[in-house]
């Protein structure tokens, strides 16, 4: 079910000079003969006139989010209606989407996972080159973001206004006790500390674990954790979105199963977690649990259920400082290849002529790529070039403030951004994943919810013997490849 919808509206005397209209159908446009692109400035440009309303959806911020950006832009785009924004359920949200563009009911911009970008490409509408270059995206963006969204002929196929990458949770009450100074930087210095910090009564129960690692099931993000130890030790595993193959063979991706899966083995020294424990992130706020390897999203969510519980965050622990690896798992829009668009019905007195369905479709996808050029990609100056989608015709705005930073700093995100980056290397949460943003890679899952679930099950099925490591990771690659068809 669709919830917390927000629609922006802004009238335009001033621009239109056309009486109160009636309800205009969603993405319709107009012709409306010359009209002045005023109120940008005090320049304008004589434009050819239409009218579009944009649909757009996302799945974890709430509309009171986008409220001032979407104002902001319709101030300074005439052409522009309205905006509307819905949020979805993340738990639907792929099969809503993909029910909603069958029917021809999609949104004109709509959110998707960074390991989407290959599945929905047939769906999406490029970035026209006027609006953002491949050498400005690649310029400005972290180099994961270019390597998930830049895909056939260097086309942009969305773009994120944050990144999100792995970091070192720890609980530095729990560190105190052991005589800990410092979280470990590498991961040889996470098993020191992991025998430092392991606890287990008379019965071999843990009352206190080092780190959750060894396991599938229960550990969140167990799969990534995997894979990026496996990136770490040089193993190619379809790198950069754009691989179709994936191969859990390569060097390196057995060494680090080994090192991975030895926290889950009794007889190891470093023996922290077992199957029959608390997921993860539970026993992580209840205090049971010394290290965990998360996203910067279950921050919040840890402070809700435990506010005292004293949280320090580090950076991904690495294998050889020198050349760091993380793992990126995010967010970014894309826009909507096709979708129906009706023409509004004639306004009195005016000589109107309705634009055809190419044009009009064309018209949609750029004024919504030109929403997100203003949403994520302002330049330094406070400054954007707005463009008229039929004439071309530009003129030069100025912006109250750029709206991924006011984003950024709503939601408490790390950025995408490499300018944005560099501001949050201060902020004692966001800097170990702003830093990881720098460094992350991702490799081509085909179906990242279903490919996820392969590794678990994969992870547990060699824990509890009852699979070697060849035959398990043979047949995940094998099943995850199936996917990527």
């Amino acid at each position: 079910m669709l919830v917390d919808i927000i629609t922006v509206l802004l009238l335009r005397n001033s621009f239109m000079m056309i009486p109160a209209l009636k309800k205009i159908a969603l993405s319709s446009f107009l012709l409306v003969g010359t009209l002045s692109l005023s109120g940008c400035g005090s320049q304008s440009a004589k434009t050819e006139g239409y009218s579009v309303s944009l649909e757009m959806w996302g799945i974890f911020d709430d509309s009171a989010v986008y409220t001032t950006p979407i104002q902001e832009f319709l101030k300074l785009n005439p052409n522009v209606k309205t905006i509307t924004y819905r949020k979805l359920p993340v738990e639907t949200y792929k099969e809503d989407l993909i029910n909603a563009f069958a029917i021809g009911k999609g949104p004109d911009i709509f959110m998707i996972r960074n390991s989407w970008r290959g599945a929905f490409e047939d769906k999406t509408a490029p970035a026209p080159a006027t609006l953002i270059s491949e050498q400005e995206y690649r310029n400005r963006m972290v180099d994961v973001a270019a390597d998930d969204f830049i895909g056939t002929d260097n086309k942009i196929f969305g773009v994120p206004l944050s990144v999100d990458s792995l970091a070192l949770y720890y609980n530095k009450d729990i560190f105190n006790i052991a005589g800990i100074a410092r979280p470990p930087e590498t991961w040889d210095e996470v098993i020191a500390d992991v025998r430092l910090l392991n606890s287990i009564d008379q019965f071999g129960t843990f009352t206190r674990s080092g780190i959750a690692l060894g396991t599938g099931s229960n550990i969140n993000r167990s799969s990534d954790i995997l894979t990026v130890l496996m990136m770490q030790l040089g193993a190619d595993i379809g790198e950069g979105g754009q691989k179709k193959t994936v191969n859990f063979f390569g060097d390196g991706s057995k060494e680090a199963f080994d090192f991975y899966a030895q926290f889950s083995q009794v007889k190891s020294d470093v023996y922290s977690w077992n199957a029959r424990q608390d997921y993860s992130l539970d026993a992580f706020y209840k205090g049971n649990l010394a290290m965990m390897v998360n996203y910067s999203y279950q921050y919040d969510a840890i402070k809700q259920k435990n506010a005292k519980l004293n949280i320090g965050v580090a950076p991904l622990p690495q294998f050889d400082k020198q050349a760091p690896v993380n793992l990126a798992n995010y967010w970014g829009f894309a826009v909507a290849k096709n979708k129906p668009v009706e023409a509004s019905a004639p306004v009195p007195n005016q000589a109107a002529v309705p634009i055809d369905t190419e044009k009009r479709n064309a018209v949609r996808t750029f004024e919504s790529w030109q929403f997100l050029k203003f949403l994520t990609l302002v330049g330094n100056d406070k400054k954007m070039n707005m463009y008229n989608a039929l004439s071309g015709t530009s003129v030069e705005v100025p912006l109250v403030s750029d709206p991924t930073k006011v984003y950024l700093t709503t939601t408490h995100k790390p950025a995408a951004r490499r300018d944005l980056v560099a501001e949050q290397k201060d902020d004692i949460i966001l800097s170990p994943f702003a830093y990881g943003n720098l460094i992350a890679k991702n490799w081509y899952q085909g179906d990242s919810d279903a490919a996820d679930g392969i590794l678990i099950d994969a992870i547990d099925s060699v824990v509890r013997g009852e699979k070697s490591w060849q035959g398990a990771f043979e047949t995940a690659a094998s099943r995850i490849n199936l996917l990527a068809r």
